[in-house]
């Protein structure tokens, strides 16, 4: 789980300096190099509706490059130093530049922000986020706070990691008992199972619960053992994006890491229980 590299996209906006607070926390706490991304729309986007051309064109659009390179430069510019930080400008579609920029520094995490916030973000997820984490081969960060934490306040002492025993889960506990060795914090495994009801007029058994929570007992502990790896176990019914979070919650969670690496299994390929997680959790999510 290489952290040497985190790649953090920013617009200037307010949500922008989250994201950045969080990657320089990683940065204090792994010593992580830091790439800042801003991405321009290409020009006939931005112009296309303006009567001009010729050098006039020319000239906007030099001039908007100087602008934003001068922005970027200006941005939490004490806080993060060019020894730690490199900034990039590029021109593109926003989620294109990102995953290809990820690739070619071959970025450990992209850290990313949410939408919405307050009751909104339940309901929102930005559509730059949701194609970069769709498409990103590394990890993706994704935080929760409205105000930019200090990195201070960036702490990482409890590590929640949702598994759904599909084909990802060892990649994604793997990374997260990785990143809670490296952080010297606690793991905990959720896992939510679905919430059968017997049909009127069915026979339905009544420990069915507990055969389910037997098996999949059995299966983690085999995963656990094959990866050697150390962590409790809390199991719940119900929808699962919901009881993930609510058990994470519950638990006191600073992070929570779900899956996102395959088609099949409860979360799939960032399918729409994973969208659901990052929208609901109360703390950070990193979809690896």
């Amino acid at each position: 789980m290489p952290l040497s590299r985190i790649l953090v996209p920013i617009d200037f906006s307010e949500r922008s300096e989250g994201p950045a607070r969080y990657a320089e926390a990683l940065h204090r706490a792994f010593g992580s190099r830091i790439t800042l991304l801003h991405v321009l729309p290409p020009p006939h986007y931005e112009f296309g509706a303006m009567e001009v051309g010729g050098t006039v064109l020319e000239e906007l659009i030099a001039n908007r490059a100087l602008q934003v390179r001068a922005d970027l430069d200006a941005f939490l510019a004490e806080e993060l130093p060019a020894d730690f930080v490199d900034r990039v400008v590029r021109e593109g579609d926003p989620a294109e530049e990102i995953v290809s920029l990820a690739h070619e520094i071959e970025a450990g995490l992209i850290v990313m922000p949410t939408h919405g916030y307050g009751p909104f973000r339940r309901f929102i997820l930005g559509s730059v986020t949701a194609k970069v984490l769709h498409d990103a081969d590394c990890p993706v960060w994704t935080g929760v706070h409205l105000e930019a934490p200090t990195p201070q306040a960036c702490h990482w002492n409890k590590i929640a990691v949702a598994i759904d025993l599909g084909q990802q889960s060892e990649r994604t506990l793997m990374w997260a008992g990785r990143f809670a060795k490296m952080a010297g914090a606690e793991l905990q495994i959720v896992h939510a199972t679905p919430n059968l009801e017997g049909k009127a007029g069915e026979y339905f058994d009544p420990d069915w619960r507990t055969h389910i929570e037997s098996a999949v007992r059995e299966e983690v502990a085999a995963l656990l053992s094959r990866l050697d790896i150390s962590a409790p176990l809390s199991i719940d019914s119900g929808d699962a994006a919901s009881t993930v979070c609510r058990m994470a919650q519950e638990w006191g969670a600073d992070l929570l890491v779900i899956g996102r690496g395959s088609a099949a299994g409860v979360f799939g390929r960032i399918r729409a229980n994973a969208y659901s997680i990052i929208r609901q959790s109360h703390c950070p999510v990193v979809s690896v």
